[in-house]
Protein backbone atom coordinates (compact mmCIF):
# COMPACT_ATOMS: atom_id res chain seq x y z
CA UNK A 1 0.00 0.00 0.00
CA UNK A 2 1.23 3.47 -0.88
CA UNK A 3 1.32 6.27 1.68
CA UNK A 4 -0.60 9.48 1.09
CA UNK A 5 1.58 12.52 1.89
CA UNK A 6 -1.36 14.92 2.27
CA UNK A 7 -3.70 14.83 5.24
CA UNK A 8 -7.21 16.04 4.61
CA UNK A 9 -9.89 17.01 7.12
CA UNK A 10 -13.05 16.16 5.19
CA UNK A 11 -11.99 13.37 2.85
CA UNK A 12 -9.65 10.41 3.11
CA UNK A 13 -7.47 8.62 0.55
CA UNK A 14 -7.08 4.85 0.76
CA UNK A 15 -4.76 3.06 -1.65
CA UNK A 16 -5.27 -0.57 -2.63
CA UNK A 17 -3.68 -2.77 -5.25
CA UNK A 18 -5.86 -1.82 -8.21
CA UNK A 19 -7.58 1.33 -7.06
CA UNK A 20 -7.39 4.37 -4.85
CA UNK A 21 -10.45 5.35 -2.82
CA UNK A 22 -11.54 8.91 -2.19
CA UNK A 23 -13.74 8.68 0.89
CA UNK A 24 -16.16 11.51 1.71
CA UNK A 25 -15.63 11.70 5.46
CA UNK A 26 -18.11 14.09 7.11
CA UNK A 27 -20.56 11.46 8.37
CA UNK A 28 -21.77 13.73 11.18
CA UNK A 29 -22.97 16.17 8.50
CA UNK A 30 -24.28 13.54 6.07
CA UNK A 31 -21.09 14.04 4.01
CA UNK A 32 -22.47 17.42 2.96
CA UNK A 33 -20.33 19.00 0.25
CA UNK A 34 -18.83 21.99 2.05
CA UNK A 35 -16.44 24.47 0.46
CA UNK A 36 -13.49 22.88 2.26
CA UNK A 37 -14.51 19.36 1.25
CA UNK A 38 -14.85 20.41 -2.39
CA UNK A 39 -11.41 22.04 -2.27
CA UNK A 40 -9.94 18.84 -0.85
CA UNK A 41 -11.71 16.74 -3.48
CA UNK A 42 -10.25 18.89 -6.25
CA UNK A 43 -6.78 18.64 -4.73
CA UNK A 44 -7.04 14.86 -4.36
CA UNK A 45 -8.20 14.40 -7.95
CA UNK A 46 -5.26 16.43 -9.19
CA UNK A 47 -2.76 14.53 -7.02
CA UNK A 48 -4.15 11.18 -8.13
CA UNK A 49 -3.82 11.89 -11.84
CA UNK A 50 -0.41 10.24 -11.92
CA UNK A 51 -0.15 8.58 -8.50
CA UNK A 52 -2.11 5.84 -6.76
CA UNK A 53 -3.95 2.95 -8.35
CA UNK A 54 -4.96 2.69 -12.02
CA UNK A 55 -8.63 3.14 -11.04
CA UNK A 56 -10.25 5.65 -8.68
CA UNK A 57 -13.39 5.06 -6.65
CA UNK A 58 -15.42 7.49 -4.55
CA UNK A 59 -17.57 6.42 -1.61
CA UNK A 60 -19.18 8.01 1.43
CA UNK A 61 -18.53 7.21 5.08
CA UNK A 62 -21.43 6.54 7.42
CA UNK A 63 -25.11 6.10 6.58
CA UNK A 64 -25.00 7.44 3.02
CA UNK A 65 -22.96 8.71 0.12
CA UNK A 66 -23.75 12.42 0.50
CA UNK A 67 -26.66 14.68 1.32
CA UNK A 68 -25.56 17.18 -1.35
CA UNK A 69 -24.22 20.70 -1.05
CA UNK A 70 -23.83 22.11 2.43
CA UNK A 71 -26.54 24.78 2.20
CA UNK A 72 -24.91 26.81 4.97
CA UNK A 73 -21.87 27.36 2.73
CA UNK A 74 -22.18 26.21 -0.86
CA UNK A 75 -25.89 25.82 -1.49
CA UNK A 76 -27.07 29.43 -1.29
CA UNK A 77 -25.93 32.74 -2.81
CA UNK A 78 -24.60 35.27 -0.30
CA UNK A 79 -26.20 38.29 -1.97
CA UNK A 80 -28.12 39.36 -5.08
CA UNK A 81 -25.13 39.08 -7.43
CA UNK A 82 -26.11 37.09 -10.55
CA UNK A 83 -22.60 37.21 -12.04
CA UNK A 84 -20.92 36.06 -8.84
CA UNK A 85 -23.65 33.50 -8.27
CA UNK A 86 -23.17 32.05 -11.73
CA UNK A 87 -19.40 31.81 -11.20
CA UNK A 88 -19.89 30.11 -7.83
CA UNK A 89 -22.28 27.55 -9.31
CA UNK A 90 -20.09 26.90 -12.34
CA UNK A 91 -17.10 26.32 -10.08
CA UNK A 92 -19.03 23.52 -8.39
CA UNK A 93 -19.74 21.87 -11.75
CA UNK A 94 -16.15 22.38 -12.92
CA UNK A 95 -14.92 20.44 -9.90
CA UNK A 96 -17.00 17.47 -11.01
CA UNK A 97 -16.01 17.92 -14.65
CA UNK A 98 -12.47 17.19 -13.42
CA UNK A 99 -13.74 13.66 -12.76
CA UNK A 100 -15.05 13.46 -16.33
CA UNK A 101 -11.69 14.72 -17.67
CA UNK A 102 -9.56 12.67 -15.28
CA UNK A 103 -7.07 10.35 -17.04
CA UNK A 104 -8.18 7.39 -14.90
CA UNK A 105 -11.50 5.57 -14.79
CA UNK A 106 -13.55 6.80 -11.81
CA UNK A 107 -16.22 4.66 -10.12
CA UNK A 108 -18.88 5.99 -7.76
CA UNK A 109 -19.84 3.52 -5.02
CA UNK A 110 -23.14 4.76 -3.62
CA UNK A 111 -25.03 3.56 -0.56
CA UNK A 112 -27.85 5.19 1.37
CA UNK A 113 -28.74 8.74 0.42
CA UNK A 114 -27.34 10.54 -2.61
CA UNK A 115 -29.04 13.90 -2.96
CA UNK A 116 -28.87 17.01 -5.13
CA UNK A 117 -25.24 18.08 -5.71
CA UNK A 118 -24.03 14.59 -4.84
CA UNK A 119 -25.90 13.30 -7.88
CA UNK A 120 -23.97 15.79 -10.00
CA UNK A 121 -20.76 14.22 -8.79
CA UNK A 122 -21.99 10.74 -9.74
CA UNK A 123 -23.16 11.85 -13.18
CA UNK A 124 -19.57 12.73 -14.08
CA UNK A 125 -18.05 9.46 -12.89
CA UNK A 126 -17.41 6.80 -15.51
CA UNK A 127 -19.25 3.98 -13.75
CA UNK A 128 -21.76 4.06 -10.88
CA UNK A 129 -22.41 1.06 -8.65
CA UNK A 130 -25.33 1.30 -6.22
CA UNK A 131 -26.04 -0.57 -3.02
CA UNK A 132 -29.58 -1.88 -2.75
CA UNK A 133 -30.43 0.77 -0.15
CA UNK A 134 -29.42 3.72 -2.34
CA UNK A 135 -31.90 6.57 -2.81
CA UNK A 136 -31.09 9.12 -5.48
CA UNK A 137 -32.94 12.40 -5.22
CA UNK A 138 -33.61 16.08 -5.77
CA UNK A 139 -33.65 18.86 -3.14
CA UNK A 140 -36.93 19.03 -1.23
CA UNK A 141 -37.26 22.81 -0.97
CA UNK A 142 -37.46 24.54 -4.39
CA UNK A 143 -34.90 27.30 -3.87
CA UNK A 144 -33.18 26.78 -7.21
CA UNK A 145 -33.56 24.87 -10.41
CA UNK A 146 -32.10 23.96 -13.76
CA UNK A 147 -28.87 22.93 -12.04
CA UNK A 148 -29.15 19.22 -11.31
CA UNK A 149 -31.72 17.43 -13.49
CA UNK A 150 -30.33 18.73 -16.82
CA UNK A 151 -27.13 16.85 -16.04
CA UNK A 152 -29.23 13.70 -15.68
CA UNK A 153 -30.82 14.12 -19.11
CA UNK A 154 -27.97 12.54 -21.16
CA UNK A 155 -28.24 9.44 -18.94
CA UNK A 156 -31.98 9.04 -18.38
CA UNK A 157 -33.56 11.11 -21.17
CA UNK A 158 -35.50 14.38 -20.95
CA UNK A 159 -38.85 13.00 -19.80
CA UNK A 160 -37.41 11.19 -16.80
CA UNK A 161 -35.18 14.17 -15.95
CA UNK A 162 -38.27 16.40 -15.97
CA UNK A 163 -40.26 13.94 -13.87
CA UNK A 164 -37.50 13.92 -11.29
CA UNK A 165 -37.15 17.71 -11.30
CA UNK A 166 -40.76 18.89 -11.31
CA UNK A 167 -41.77 17.26 -7.98
CA UNK A 168 -40.05 18.67 -4.83
CA UNK A 169 -37.79 16.11 -3.18
CA UNK A 170 -38.47 13.50 -5.84
CA UNK A 171 -36.23 10.44 -5.65
CA UNK A 172 -35.67 7.04 -7.21
CA UNK A 173 -34.44 3.81 -5.63
CA UNK A 174 -31.42 1.82 -6.77
CA UNK A 175 -33.40 -0.57 -8.95
CA UNK A 176 -35.05 2.33 -10.79
CA UNK A 177 -31.74 4.17 -11.18
CA UNK A 178 -30.23 1.16 -12.94
CA UNK A 179 -33.33 0.66 -15.09
CA UNK A 180 -33.27 4.31 -16.11
CA UNK A 181 -29.59 4.15 -17.03
CA UNK A 182 -28.42 6.50 -14.28
CA UNK A 183 -26.27 3.74 -12.77
CA UNK A 184 -24.63 0.56 -14.03
CA UNK A 185 -25.40 -2.04 -11.37
CA UNK A 186 -27.15 -2.63 -8.06
CA UNK A 187 -25.48 -4.92 -5.51
CA UNK A 188 -26.16 -5.99 -1.89
CA UNK A 189 -25.17 -3.34 0.65
CA UNK A 190 -22.58 -5.59 2.29
CA UNK A 191 -20.96 -6.35 -1.08
CA UNK A 192 -20.64 -2.80 -2.42
CA UNK A 193 -16.94 -2.23 -1.75
CA UNK A 194 -15.89 -5.78 -2.68
CA UNK A 195 -17.80 -5.56 -5.96
CA UNK A 196 -16.09 -2.27 -6.78
CA UNK A 197 -12.72 -3.83 -5.97
CA UNK A 198 -13.47 -6.75 -8.28
CA UNK A 199 -14.50 -4.43 -11.08
CA UNK A 200 -11.38 -2.32 -10.59
CA UNK A 201 -9.21 -5.44 -10.81
CA UNK A 202 -10.76 -6.34 -14.16
CA UNK A 203 -10.41 -2.79 -15.47
CA UNK A 204 -6.77 -2.68 -14.35
CA UNK A 205 -5.92 -5.50 -16.80
CA UNK A 206 -6.15 -2.86 -19.54
CA UNK A 207 -2.97 -0.74 -19.72
CA UNK A 208 -3.38 2.83 -18.34
CA UNK A 209 -2.68 4.57 -21.65
CA UNK A 210 -5.28 2.41 -23.39
CA UNK A 211 -7.81 3.17 -20.64
CA UNK A 212 -7.06 6.89 -21.00
CA UNK A 213 -7.77 6.91 -24.73
CA UNK A 214 -10.85 4.69 -24.39
CA UNK A 215 -12.29 7.09 -21.81
CA UNK A 216 -11.36 10.13 -23.87
CA UNK A 217 -12.92 8.74 -27.05
CA UNK A 218 -16.24 7.95 -25.35
CA UNK A 219 -16.25 11.35 -23.65
CA UNK A 220 -15.71 13.02 -27.01
CA UNK A 221 -18.70 11.15 -28.38
CA UNK A 222 -20.76 12.52 -25.46
CA UNK A 223 -19.32 15.98 -26.01
CA UNK A 224 -20.44 15.80 -29.64
CA UNK A 225 -23.96 15.08 -28.36
CA UNK A 226 -23.84 18.18 -26.17
CA UNK A 227 -23.02 16.82 -22.69
CA UNK A 228 -20.31 19.40 -22.01
CA UNK A 229 -22.49 22.20 -23.36
CA UNK A 230 -25.17 21.22 -20.85
CA UNK A 231 -22.62 21.24 -18.02
CA UNK A 232 -21.57 24.75 -19.02
CA UNK A 233 -25.12 26.11 -19.05
CA UNK A 234 -26.78 24.85 -15.86
CA UNK A 235 -25.14 27.49 -13.64
CA UNK A 236 -26.76 30.28 -15.64
CA UNK A 237 -30.22 28.76 -15.28
CA UNK A 238 -29.83 28.34 -11.53
CA UNK A 239 -28.40 31.84 -11.01
CA UNK A 240 -31.32 33.30 -12.98
CA UNK A 241 -33.87 31.45 -10.89
CA UNK A 242 -32.24 32.53 -7.62
CA UNK A 243 -33.47 36.08 -8.33
CA UNK A 244 -37.05 35.14 -9.20
CA UNK A 245 -39.76 36.47 -6.83
CA UNK A 246 -41.06 32.99 -6.00
CA UNK A 247 -37.64 31.67 -5.00
CA UNK A 248 -36.89 34.80 -2.99
CA UNK A 249 -40.21 34.27 -1.19
CA UNK A 250 -39.27 30.68 -0.31
CA UNK A 251 -35.88 31.81 0.97
CA UNK A 252 -37.58 34.41 3.16
CA UNK A 253 -39.88 31.70 4.46
CA UNK A 254 -36.83 29.58 5.33
CA UNK A 255 -35.28 32.51 7.20
CA UNK A 256 -38.47 33.08 9.19
CA UNK A 257 -39.54 29.50 9.89
CA UNK A 258 -36.36 27.46 9.58
CA UNK A 259 -35.34 25.01 6.90
CA UNK A 260 -36.79 21.90 8.53
CA UNK A 261 -40.22 23.47 8.97
CA UNK A 262 -40.38 24.64 5.36
CA UNK A 263 -39.08 21.28 4.14
CA UNK A 264 -42.01 19.50 5.79
CA UNK A 265 -44.43 21.57 3.76
CA UNK A 266 -42.96 20.21 0.53
CA UNK A 267 -42.76 16.59 1.65
CA UNK A 268 -44.72 14.44 -0.83
CA UNK A 269 -44.32 10.84 -2.04
CA UNK A 270 -41.90 10.25 -4.92
CA UNK A 271 -43.36 9.58 -8.35
CA UNK A 272 -42.06 6.00 -8.24
CA UNK A 273 -45.46 5.04 -6.81
CA UNK A 274 -46.88 5.42 -10.34
CA UNK A 275 -44.64 2.64 -11.63
CA UNK A 276 -45.42 0.49 -8.61
CA UNK A 277 -49.14 0.83 -9.35
CA UNK A 278 -48.48 -0.15 -12.96
CA UNK A 279 -46.48 -3.25 -11.94
CA UNK A 280 -49.20 -4.24 -9.46
CA UNK A 281 -51.84 -3.99 -12.20
CA UNK A 282 -49.75 -6.13 -14.54
CA UNK A 283 -49.38 -8.83 -11.88
CA UNK A 284 -53.16 -8.92 -11.37
CA UNK A 285 -53.65 -9.47 -15.10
Amino acid sequence: MQSEPTTYQHIRIEHEENLSWIVLARPDRANALSADMLEELSDALERLRFTGGPVLAIRGEGKGFSGGYDITEVGVPKSADPVGDRERLQRNVDRFMAIWDHPKPVIAAVHGYCVAGATQLCVFTDITILAEDARIGEPTVPIGGGYIAPLWAPLVGPKRAKELSFVPGNWIDAETAVRWGWANHMVPVADLQSQVRGLAARIALTPPDVLRVKKLSINRAMDAMGARQVANSVAEMDALLHLSPSVLAVREQVREQGFRSVKEGYHVPPTSDLSQHERHSQRKC
